[in-house]
């Protein structure tokens, strides 16, 4: 019983095998196509070769006749070995010849050419390097079959240099008219000796962007004013005014309110600016002043963070006046939430820039893999690459509801600057007429 039950299976699978064939060819003789026939010969592995050899005798059968006829225009010229590709990998093929009696040349056939070009393998060989594949250990992850050619370290090399200027070109010109952006979070990140700026765009619905890359040696503010504009030049649409959030970097603040001017509102990082604040201290001491520090800045309203982080400054200047210079320095753009009223609403998310040095961390582990960088553009190429691969992965931010009250606040922020500085008075009325401020549900 138990044989019987055995080759009952086997004949069900056989079945099977010959359904599953008869549905392959049936499609492939339905479809009219030759790109989309191509495209699903391709998917057939591992019978893709043997498929490849019948559509071309086929062609060469419409072209030339069955062998042995006589009076066609074309006829058959023998063979010659060739080369095709299934998916991203090169297989070896007998290729035969069709020849005109007229013009007494070749007949190219279009099959042959249509798979002389790998289907989507840059994008599948782009996928598999960026995630961390040698290019020399490439033919031993080839998942259709050993004979495999075309598949060396150095072509590999180059298809991946191509895919990633591609990703570079698409990061550098992708047109940002269509987005709604309400804040900017600006980091660097270095690479050996060089450094790379990233613009992180946070759309109204708390969507994130990956703006552009600029690489820069150090964060100074001329090359970063230039990377601004070009963001301008590519649609960026500020003139609602818009929340920066930086690291505290003097060169990236300088260069915001020299682009932006009064359209911008800096949020420096608050947890930057009290690691900064107790690196002067004692280690000793450093766990209390860091837990004052933090006490102040979680105050909810400015006049309570803004009285605590005054008392701070009293007891640090007997201390260490390094370390209350430093809590000084740039400490109204630590409490922009605060003045602007939404830290208990977006402190969480807008108070550091936690945000892009989340996206840098993911970066890096595309990045980290590489052993020896060549120059800036090897560095751009996967820093795009990596960017571009991460951010549809990127998460909504935290209360995101709470957006559309950020962008109102601006407006008022914006507003209240211009009538100080006595210009643009019609423009501010217009931005608050007809404002009513309602806090959104959680």
């Amino acid at each position: 019983m138990e044989i019987i039950a055995i080759k009952k299976r086997q004949w069900k699978q056989k079945v099977s095998q010959r359904r599953i064939a008869l549905k392959e060819k049936m499609l492939l003789e339905n479809i009219q196509d030759t790109d989309v026939k191509v495209s699903l010969i391709q998917a057939l592995i591992p019978e893709g070769l043997k498929a490849v050899a019948e559509k071309l005798q086929e062609e060469v059968r419409n072209l030339a006749g069955r062998k042995h006829q006589h009076g066609k225009e074309n006829v058959r010229w023998g063979s010659q070995n060739g080369s095709v590709y299934l998916l991203d990998q090169k297989f070896p093929i007998g290729v035969p010849r069709v020849r005109n009696k007229v013009n007494k040349r070749e007949v190219p056939l279009e099959y042959y050419q249509k798979f002389q070009e790998p289907y989507n393998a840059g994008e599948q060989i782009f996928k598999k390097l960026l995630n961390g594949l040698s290019t020399h250990r490439y033919r031993e992850c080839a998942e259709l079959a050993p004979e495999t050619f075309g598949i060396s370290a150095s072509s590999l090399s180059r298809r991946f240099k191509t895919a990633s200027a591609l990703r570079l070109r698409q990061l550098q010109e992708r047109s940002l008219e269509r987005y709604d952006f309400v804040a900017i979070f600006v980091d660097g990140k270095r690479f050996a000796d060089d450094g790379l700026m990233v613009a992180l765009g946070i759309t109204i619905e708390g969507k994130k962007v990956i703006l552009g890359i600029e690489q820069t040696a150090t964060e100074n503010s001329r090359a970063i004013e230039q990377f601004f504009e070009r963001l301008i030049q590519r649609g960026l649409n500020y003139k609602e005014g818009m929340f920066f959030v930086i690291d505290g970097s003097k060169g990236i603040a300088k260069a915001i309110e020299r682009i932006f001017s009064s359209l911008a509102v800096i949020q420096r990082c608050q947890y930057h600016k009290v690691e900064n604040v107790i690196s002067y201290l004692p280690k000793g001491t450093q766990r209390i002043w860091r837990a004052k520090l933090r006490a102040a800045y979680q105050e909810t309203r400015y006049e309570s963070a803004k009285v605590a982080l005054t008392k701070i400054e009293s007891e640090l200047v007997q201390i260490n006046p390094s370390a209350c210079a430093s809590l000084q320095e740039g400490q109204e753009e630590t409490l922009s939430l605060h003045r602007l009223g939404l830290y208990p609403e977006l402190g969480k998310s807008f108070s550091s820039t936690n945000c892009i040095e989340s996206v840098m961390s993911q970066l890096g582990q595309y990045t980290d893999k590489v052993d020896r960088w060549r120059g800036g553009s090897h560095i751009q190429r996967w820093a795009a690459a990596g960017l571009l691969e991460l951010e549809p992965r990127l998460p909504k931010m935290k209360r995101f509801r709470y957006l559309k009250l950020l962008r109102i606040k601006l407006q008022e922020e914006v507003a209240k600057r211009q009538r100080r500085q006595g210009s643009g008075g019609s423009a501010s009325n217009d931005l608050v007429a007809g404002i009513h401020i309602t806090t959104p549900e959680n």
